[in-house]
């Protein structure tokens, strides 16, 4: 090989970029379409289609959180496996496919009426929950851990980033826009009317998560010319991985505390428009305001970044975010400006975390740099623990704020008093503001992996990376 500069491996083209930059990316679409149904429509099913009892719905949030969190702390076990994996597929494909078929298995199984009531309703559904978490986490660390084994440039991990994130926000948005529209359109032409339409849109999403994993798995190339796969990890690695790498831990923790913030507000999206717009209908529209928005963010998001530096751009989006939640707040119930400033909040957000996921991938070279070991899958296993634990924590917020409010046993907009809208507000809106604050105050004070020290270090560890 011949002889290059240091500069030269940070800023040169990898071999596949153009090749893998669509098929890496596509390969999540789907994923995102299912994890939006889980996610976004799993607790409406469970208060509107299965019409559980307030008592069953306080012990089903329960299971929700614990079996969430208990999955979210298992995640960097699973990052150390997929580190730790040697075989002719290479380290990650593995775990897509066969986390990809088990979790749309389990997810078709979350949304089928087996008719089951009281307390064997919550132990199995409980059961199913924890399964679909692990599984997912088997595909979804091995999905984002193969992105910095792609590419050690910084572009080309942006934009990679930006067209995964891209695909992501298709599918999340198709999923929040079309399932309510494909629910109420196969009800009655299916078997089990309502109940069984929510089953065949499982199905449906699971058959076409998996199909397009299929495109990573068969097409993307991982670079052979430079040694970016992680390491065998056993437990003290892993537990060294993760506490002794500092900006990992704070760009995580900035990271959950937008994630709970942002989440929480997503998740109160159709009991928003159902019961304070009073026509849920409407929300359809709404969620495609949200993701023209943030589509919009990130195909702007290179553009940005010619301009302005990733701290410059963090700021300015935080706060202009701030701004757009104190808007909504008071705004009047008009689709018209609750739409655009849905498309705000949302261009802002895909800034936000594109940026949040790059902070994430800069710590694993910084991991190397100071720990002398590299942890692909470990460093990004702690992105499904933050989407598992936001999402936990969004599900339990929104499940007790319907019961407390009274939305749970209301049947329509004027069965729920003024207070009870004030508390679903106050809930969606100016808690989540106040946590992407905290988020952005820990990273402002914390993360110093800037563009110019992440150079450097790449610098000093060309020499490893080339071995």
């Amino acid at each position: 090989m011949s002889a290059q500069t240091p500069a030269d491996l940070r800023t040169s083209v990898s071999p596949d970029f153009r090749r893998n930059q669509w098929t890496y990316g596509v390969g999540t679409l789907g994923r995102d379409a299912v994890y939006t149904l889980f996610s976004f429509y799993l607790v409406v099913y469970l208060t509107d289609v299965l019409d559980l009892p307030d008592s069953t719905m306080w012990w089903v949030s329960g299971v929700l959180l614990g079996a969430r969190l208990l999955d979210a702390v298992l995640d960097p076990v699973v990052g150390a496996l997929v580190d730790s994996t040697r075989s002719r597929y290479g380290q990650f494909k593995p775990w897509l496919l066969f986390g990809g078929l088990a979790s749309g298995a389990a997810t078709i199984l979350l949304f089928a009426d087996v008719g089951l009531s009281g307390g064997a309703f919550v132990a199995v559904f409980g059961i199913v929950v924890l399964l679909w978490g692990l599984m997912w986490s088997a595909h979804d660390i091995a999905y984002w851990g193969m992105l910095p084994a792609l590419s050690i440039n910084p572009g080309e991990r942006e934009r990679l980033a930006a067209v995964a994130k891209t695909f992501a926000s298709i599918g999340q948005f198709a999923a929040v826009a079309g399932v309510p529209v494909a629910v109420a359109a196969l009800a009655s032409g299916v078997e089990g009317g309502t109940t069984g339409s929510w089953r065949t849109v499982a199905i449906v999403l699971a058959v076409v998560m998996v199909a397009l994993m299929l495109v990573p798995i068969l097409a993307v190339r991982e670079r052979t010319d430079v040694d970016l796969d992680g390491e065998r990890t056993g437990l003290r690695e892993l537990l060294r991985a993760l506490f002794r790498n500092d900006q990992l831990l704070w760009a995580a923790t900035a990271y959950l505390l937008f994630m709970l913030g942002y989440g929480t507000t997503g998740a109160f999206g159709w009991y928003f428009f159902k019961y304070a717009y009073g026509d849920e209908a409407v929300f359809p529209v709404f969620a495609l305001f949200v993701g023209l928005g943030q589509i919009a963010g990130l195909a702007t998001f290179p553009l940005a970044r010619r301009r302005w530096s990733r701290g410059q751009l963090f700021t300015w989006s935080t706060a202009l975010i701030v701004v757009t939640y104190a808007v909504f707040f008071v705004a009047p119930m008009n689709i018209v400006v609750l739409g655009g400033l849905a498309f705000v909040m949302f261009f802002l957000a895909s800034f936000i975390m594109l940026l949040m996921l790059v902070f994430q991938a800069d710590t694993i070279e910084y991991g190397q740099w100071k720990l002398g070991r590299r942890n692909n899958a470990v460093t990004f296993a702690l992105q499904p623990f933050i989407n598992k634990t936001s999402a936990a924590m969004n599900t339990w917020i929104v499940s007790a704020t319907v019961i407390i409010a009274g939305i749970n046993e209301a049947d329509t907009a004027a069965d729920v008093t003024p207070g009870g809208i004030t508390m679903m507000k106050v809930a969606m809106l100016l808690i989540p503001a106040l946590l992407i604050i905290a988020g952005y105050a820990v990273w402002r004070r914390k993360f110093v992996i800037d563009e110019g020290f992440h150079a450097r270090i790449v610098a000093e560890l060309e020499p490893e990376l080339r071995a």
